[in-house]
């Protein structure tokens, strides 16, 4: 009896450990395996976003703002184009007339902003002022970089080979032709690397216009609404009056020296036709008998 009973209790140790091992075995394999999986995903192959190369996009803008004062506001936009690690290229200032001194004012600049940054600057423009029209224009250029890239790599080649072809020269004339031709090749690749160069300048630095005016002026493109239509309207007849009121006071001496000559001519004139006139209308001389 005792005998039967312990060889049930081992039957069932028996059973319980297979049952506790066997599980166990598939977690096993499969923790294994996704470890594999971890392991094989920095060695996978690149998709095909990570085989094109990256896209090189030169981006230009441009902006009217309306200020209080454009001057101020052109120094402001200066502050923030520095502050965003870019640098103004032009920079021109029109001081304005009348009665306000804001007849005439404006102002210009042309400035260089990282491309990452001109959205941010654009934003900011809101904060000196009224933001009138805003243009942004993109233009690709990565096939362009990839060709002078290639073209520049290839020129390098070709100056490595022509040096060691020079000091493997066997005569003067190998040398002198193996000279003329590395001439020529290094005027190219430096030529090419000037565009490179400028290019990448042109993709990390986006170029931005903007034109300052004062409140109230009309913009380049025109009025945006009856009111400043009205204005402008206005401003330009008084502009129009007083042009013509100097252009009289210009000409008003001109004008008089002139009547007073065709004055004398009319009086020389009627003179000349009075003389002239007088033995043409006398009566003819009666016959004698």
């Amino acid at each position: 009896m005792r005998r039967s009973l312990g060889g049930t209790v081992a039957a069932l140790s028996l059973v319980l450990l297979v049952a506790c091992s066997g599980p166990g075995s598939p977690s096993g394999s499969a923790g294994s395996g996704s470890g594999g999986g971890a392991a094989s995903a920095p060695g996978a192959a690149p998709g095909p976003a990570d085989s094109d190369p990256a896209r090189q996009v030169v981006t230009t803008a441009t902006a009217s703002l309306a200020v209080k004062d454009p001057a101020k506001g052109a120094q402001r936009v200066s502050e923030l184009v520095e502050s965003a690690g870019g640098r103004v290229d032009e920079r021109t200032e029109q001081a304005g007339s009348g009665e306000n001194g804001s007849e005439g004012a404006a102002a210009d600049l042309v400035v260089r902003v990282p491309a990452a940054a001109l959205t941010t600057l654009l934003a900011d423009l809101d904060n000196l002022g009224d933001v009138g029209n805003v243009s942004v224009s993109r233009s690709d250029v990565t096939s362009k970089t990839v060709d002078l890239d290639a073209r520049i790599s290839a020129l390098e080649t070709s100056v490595a080979r022509l040096q060691g072809l020079m000091d493997d020269a066997a005569s003067t004339a190998d040398l002198l032709e193996a000279e003329k031709a590395l001439s020529e090749r290094q005027a190219n690749l430096e030529s090419l690397q000037s565009q490179r160069a400028l290019l990448a300048d042109q993709v990390e630095l986006s170029t931005l216009t903007v034109h300052l005016r004062p409140i109230g002026v009309a913009p380049p493109g025109g009025p945006d609404g009856f009111l400043e239509g009205l204005g402008t309207g206005w401003k330009a007849l008084v502009s129009c009056l007083g042009v013509a009121v100097v252009v009289l006071g210009v000409l008003l001496p001109w004008l008089a020296v002139a009547g007073l000559v065709a004055a004398a001519v009319l009086v020389l004139l009627r003179t000349v036709r009075r003389r002239t006139a007088g033995p043409a209308t006398a009566p003819p001389a009666p016959p004698h008998g």
